[in-house]
């Protein structure tokens, strides 16, 4: 039978099918950070068990981190707490920890990729819904409950039902300062928050064959913001060199076997999915948010749409903005290039060759935070960290940062931030901010002009 890439990584992993039922399916590497973890490991000491498979279990601290001093105690008394916890709990339980201090800790979703823990093939899970980031690579990936973090932690295996699969598929040539962000926050405006709810996504297509694994994992991250339980994005050369050579990737004759079984994880020609979307990418242009979910999303040269729901004028009237509006010349005060989405090398060296020798505008405060300790260093060694500070961006400690009012990285309350992170939902960067999802490109340019501009057409070196 004609096997999808997701029927050939489900199929390996099932351990036992449940008449007329579910299926208990092998996770071969669970992610722990500290917001999720400590009820699951909670119950772990109350029924007296222990880890299955702790050498399979990797943790860091990200989400409550300050991004700021993270060598002094952190202040907020949760987040403190939290972080403890987490380390007390690794140790107890023998999970390697790269907590903070250590030259790996970074965001779960870029620390692990990097590292070589992140591999084709795999299943893999995390207490945090964008684990569908890892998909870039041929996972299974996917976020799970603090109940199915403890059912992991006690099994190595999870008892679910099998999604449906869908396919996306873009052709053809992007337009000029399109990136992958814009790619997949088109798809979503395209297409709806809904429209993936059930499903696993995988992308198909000569513009994601295209992208580097940086732009892949870009696009599998807001899988989930079109309601997907994943998406996954077929292995190539493009992924093997990736992995090769990193600290935990396979070497030897390991890699060899690896290789050549990574090598067979491709869709079968002529095999079935229940939902087929196809996209054409010169259709696809710069993409910027106007409301409070990803899928409320317009080409940056375009006017906010009218509507007469409910929820859409709510929208609206949180974010201050009106139907019918442009965005382009609107006062942003707060630039953050960050996040699971959009805080690897890749972004910060595309941001700072369009900052070379510029300013920010005097009323932006620009948030550049590293994704990991590694891109930190990269940013450092590349001589990229002169350019941003110099052209007075703020350089912060990795971490989650602005995505989320967990930390100290707030946006204040009625404040407009460009932000290239996943989620623009009410008080989602602290109470009241109102954010616009962007790529790494519209964004620095956001913060030198001080507004929003049309980068549709821009000539950029």
């Amino acid at each position: 039978m004609k096997k999808t890439l997701f029927d050939k990584v489900w199929d390996a992993h099932v351990v036992e099918t449940v008449p007329n039922g579910p299926q208990i399916l092998y996770i071969d590497k669970h992610l722990i950070h500290e917001v999720t973890s400590p009820q699951a490991f909670a119950e772990l000491e109350q029924r007296g068990i222990t880890l299955a498979r702790p050498d399979k279990t990797v943790a860091t601290a990200d989400h409550n981190v300050p991004t700021l001093n993270q060598h002094l105690t952190i202040k907020d008394a949760l987040s403190r707490k939290q972080v403890e916890m987490l380390t007390e709990n690794c140790k107890n339980h023998n999970v390697t920890l790269y907590g903070l201090g250590h030259k790996y800790q970074g965001i779960v979703h870029v620390m692990a990729p990097e590292l070589g823990i992140t591999q084709p093939g795999m299943t893999m899970v995390c207490g945090d819904s964008h684990t569908s980031t890892h998909g870039a690579f041929g996972t299974i990936a996917f976020g799970i409950g603090t109940s199915q973090v403890a059912q992991v932690f006690a099994s190595q295996c999870l008892l679910l039902n099998k999604p449906k699969k869908m396919r996306v598929t873009v052709n053809g040539k992007l337009n000029k300062n399109v990136l992958p962000k814009d790619v997949i926050l088109y798809i979503i405006a395209q297409l709806g928050t809904n429209s993936g709810t059930g499903h696993f996504v995988e992308y198909a297509g000569d513009v994601f064959e295209n992208m580097s694994m940086e732009g892949r994992m870009t696009v599998c991250n807001m899988s989930i913001e079109m309601g997907a339980r994943g998406g996954m994005i077929a292995p190539d050369e493009t992924t093997f060199e990736y992995v090769k050579g990193k600290e935990f990737s396979p070497g030897g004759t390991d890699w060899d076997r690896k290789l050549a079984y990574w090598k067979t994880l491709a869709t079968d020609e002529g095999a079935r999915f229940d939902t087929e979307y196809h996209f054409n990418a010169t259709d696809i242009l710069p993409m910027i948010t106007y409301g409070t979910n990803p899928g409320m999303g317009i080409k940056i040269n375009e006017n906010i749409p009218t509507s007469d729901d409910a929820s859409f004028e709510k929208a609206l009237k949180y974010m201050g903005l009106e139907k019918g509006q442009s965005l382009i010349n609107q006062p942003i005060n707060y630039v953050f290039i960050g996040s699971c989405t959009n805080s690897r090398i890749e972004d910060f060296r595309l941001a700072a060759s369009h900052i070379k020798g510029k300013q920010k505008a005097t009323n932006v405060t620009a948030l550049i935070v590293p994704g990991s300790q590694q891109v930190a260093k990269q940013i450092k060694e590349e001589g990229l960290q002169d350019i941003f500070e110099s052209a007075g961006f703020e350089i912060r400690q990795s971490g989650c940062s602005a995505c989320l009012g967990m930390n100290e990285d707030k946006i204040p309350a009625g404040e407009y931030c460009v932000s290239t992170s996943n989620r623009n939902f009410e008080g989602r960067q602290g109470p009241g901010a109102r954010t616009l999802l962007a790529s790494p490109l519209v964004a620095v340019l956001t913060a030198v002009e001080g507004k929003i501009v049309d980068v549709t057409e821009l000539e950029l070196a």
